[in-house]
């Protein structure tokens, strides 16, 4: 497939409507999807989770968030090392999510106990880590597992020449929903007409003797990016779990070849009603050999607002997707 083009854009030749193309059923068979998020469930985490956007800390920014229902706060300490830890006070509970950073001090707005990041007046520090696109935390509790010292950060384009945006959702859900969710990318064309269209697995788990058991996990997919009418973007995107909360797509072909979007989910906590929610923080990475690809990062800030709203309007659908999928699940229903 050729996919070196002058121009990104292609024009569909025999475009056919939604309920003409090429029925998917079949091929999205239940126990592949099953075996791929049963091997990314045993992969190592290192117990670390993501919180936020690395944008968020800037200045005297902070992110909050409870975390497989512990309260966690991160933000810049002093000389802007990254610091976390417990978003309860010691003192008297105070929720350490509404008080202020000041010039890297965390100040409680309850009674003023002012933390640095170090130990202090029975508040401790938890490992926290910034890979440049999104901040996680440790808990080695909630986790479980053997505790690495960084997280398991996928493969990205190199910074200075990339152009990177994180959307953020909640769903009633849990992360393996989610994870289940990205490891089905026959329901692309289906169920986002408006994003998607030509789209075809071209290599997933087994469909090779032995794969579904040798670890080779990675989804290949042949697909079209809709812009306007029948011109659309081809590309080649590769799908792989690289831990039990993470989905990472590869563009490895056509426009925008080595861009990246990493799908992370965060285990929140119960709601109201004791059912599990989940947080979707989804990085797009992107980058592109085209000259004009250097005044698009020089715009950033307009282009963000743009790649969050379109992670958004897919995510109002795939959450969906994977809220239906717990409560099956939930209640005995889920088909298999």
């Amino acid at each position: 497939m050729n996919r070196r083009r002058r121009l990104p854009l292609s024009l569909r030749r025999r475009a056919v409507p939604w309920e003409g193309q090429r029925p998917t059923w079949r091929e999205a068979r239940p126990g592949v999807i099953a075996g791929a998020l049963k091997r990314a469930r045993a992969r190592p985490s290192g117990n670390w989770f993501v919180v936020g956007a690395s944008r968020a800390l800037r200045g005297d920014g902070k992110l909050a968030r409870t975390v497989a229902g512990q309260e966690v706060v991160v933000w810049r300490g002093p000389g802007g090392r990254l610091v976390g830890g417990p978003g309860v006070c010691p003192h008297l509970g105070a929720p350490l999510a509404d008080s202020p950073v000041r010039c890297g001090t965390l100040v409680c707005h309850w009674h003023g106990l002012a933390l640095d990041g170090g130990p202090y007046a029975g508040w401790a520090p938890l490992p926290v880590h910034d890979d440049g696109v999104l901040v996680w935390v440790r808990l080695d509790e909630a986790g479980g597992e053997e505790p690495l010292d960084t997280p398991v950060v996928p493969r990205r384009p190199a910074r200075p020449g990339a152009l990177d945006a994180v959307y953020t959702a909640v769903g009633v859900c849990e992360p393996e929903d989610v994870v289940a969710n990205r490891l089905d990318p026959w329901h692309g064309a289906w169920f986002h007409p408006y994003s998607f269209v030509d789209l075809t697995v071209v290599d997933a788990p087994g469909d090779r003797a032995g794969a579904a058991d040798d670890g080779l996990d990675a989804l290949t997919v042949d697909v079209s990016f809709k812009v306007a009418g029948r011109l659309v973007v081809p590309v080649r995107a590769v799908f792989f779990a690289p831990e039990p909360r993470t989905v990472v797509m590869h563009i490895t072909e056509g426009e925008g070849a080595g861009s990246v979007v990493e799908t992370h989910a965060t285990p929140l906590g119960a709601d109201g009603a004791g059912r599990p929610r989940t947080a979707v923080i989804e990085a797009v990475v992107a980058a592109s050999h085209r000259p004009g690809f250097a005044a698009a990062r020089r715009i950033a800030p307009l282009l963000r607002p743009l790649l969050r709203a379109t992670a958004g309007r897919l995510w109002r659908d795939d959450l969906a997707y994977a809220e239906r999928r717990w409560q099956l699940r939930s209640t005995g229903r889920f088909p298999g």
